[in-house]
């Protein structure tokens, strides 16, 4: 028998510390491999920690509301052996070192501008009494949402000791602004009659910065096309019923679109890249990120890693996948980093075109409009024809810094034909 320390393991790009939610196992409990243990929240998601030894949970080193670097021990494990197997059957023996390395991998990606490992200092927490603690979680979210330290100290908490944790306060924010004579709304008078000012909650201020960001940093230019998707709309017409009956799925047009832009991703590698500093990263995986709207209309961008390794079918599946975990908030870190294109289907809305707003550190965003019922000439080799075809606008914006008008307009271009030629034989 021998006691492993568990280590706090990456959760995501650029992500150096998490806060502890709670605890899912309790001291003297057996664990699996992969098997939940811990809850914690990152700036970009809630997640759950698994963990990577089987054996007993022999004592905790963190508790709710601690921030914890990425790296660091988070609890001991009683195992049977010293080198344990993880979920893919690899041995591996987790050490310190490992996690060095890892974290200086992950570092050796971000920008000059990041803060290095070595210079990260965590919020401090506050004890604004003997009565109240509260995290650096809980006030970073009280700052957003403009709740003073007395309207907090009235919060009734939930966690250990009455503590106030993120859900005690999240639910006491939906409960505010619930409420008509409370919440984040007020009024001011003008001279045409009351004017409402609505605070930004958490997301839309993140959103916002990183759209200012993106375009203080890319140099953005668009180009369009109009697509004749006649072949994909009668071929997805033919097999759409069949598809849901055989899988209980439906298959939208985004799976097809984004094969499209695997597929010219492949032929144009050079606007799979990212630019760091004066270097070009030319990115071997084709990672493509969908724009998501949410329920509570904000936008997050899950990522479909190794595009390129997908059928058809296997896409359909993963837009599906994707698509309900970030609507049930279920997205974990991962499932937001790493990627390298991003596609957004404004269709679904009704709009024709648009002109989107490059992700960083990537260099092109492509958005597809809404398939339309148009006349239009058809070219023949007896003659031109006028007939109705199912047309689509879409726009590229690509970063001119490195991205110049014939490529950017020849990979817009190659989609198109990829479109324009679809195989409507093809089974799914």
């Amino acid at each position: 028998m021998k006691i492993i320390d568990m280590l706090m393991p990456p959760l995501g790009e650029s992500i150096l510390e998490c806060t502890v939610l709670g605890q899912l196992k309790a001291e003297g409990e057996m664990v699996s491999i992969d098997e939940s243990v811990l809850e914690v929240a990152t700036d970009k998601v809630d997640t759950e920690v698994p963990c990577p030894y089987e054996g007993k949970l022999v004592t905790w080193l963190v508790k709710e509301n601690d921030v914890v670097a990425i790296g660091s021990p988070v609890a001991r494990i009683e195992v049977n052996q010293d080198v344990v197997e993880t979920s893919d059957g690899k041995s591996e023996n987790h050490s310190e070192q490992d996690f060095a390395d890892i974290l200086e991998s992950d570092m050796a990606q971000h920008t000059a501008q990041e803060p290095l490992a070595g210079e990260v200092k965590a919020p401090e927490a506050v004890n604004t009494d003997d009565q109240h603690f509260f995290s650096p979680l809980v006030l970073s979210i009280a700052k957003e949402e403009n709740i003073g330290q007395q309207e907090l100290s009235s919060i009734a908490g939930t966690g250990l000791n009455n503590r106030l944790t993120k859900n005690d306060l999240m639910s006491y924010l939906e409960r505010r602004e619930a409420s008509p004579r409370s919440g984040p709304v007020l009024a001011t008078k003008s001279e045409d009659g009351a004017n409402e000012i609505i605070a930004m909650d958490r997301m839309r201020k993140m959103i916002a910065q990183r759209m200012l960001d993106s375009k203080r940093i890319s140099a953005h230019v668009t180009s369009f096309i109009e697509i004749d998707m006649t072949p994909v709309v009668n071929w997805r017409t033919a097999v759409k019923d069949r598809y849901r009956k055989s899988t209980g799925n439906s298959i939208t047009f985004t799976p097809i679109l984004i094969e499209a832009v695997v597929k010219a991703l492949k032929d144009f590698p050079m606007m799979n890249i990212s630019v760091e500093g004066d270097n070009i990263i030319r990115k071997r995986a084709i990672n493509i990120g969908m724009a998501v709207a949410l329920p509570d209309g904000n936008l997050i961008v899950p990522v479909i890693h190794h595009a390129d390794q997908y059928s058809l079918s296997g896409l359909a599946q993963k837009v599906n996948e994707l698509a309900m975990k970030a609507r049930n908030n279920q997205l974990k870190a991962d499932d937001l980093s790493g990627g390298t294109y991003t596609v957004s289907n404004i269709g679904a809305f009704g709009n024709l075109m648009g002109t989107p707003i490059i992700m960083q550190p990537q260099v092109g965003i492509m958005a597809f409009g809404a398939i339309k019922k148009k006349p239009a000439v058809i070219e023949t080799e007896h003659g031109d024809l006028l007939g109705i075809r199912s047309l689509m606008f879409a726009s590229h914006s690509y970063d001119h810094r490195v991205v110049d008008g014939s490529l950017g307009g020849l990979f817009l271009k190659r989609v198109n034909d990829y479109l324009e030629n679809f195989d409507t034989k093809q089974k799914i």
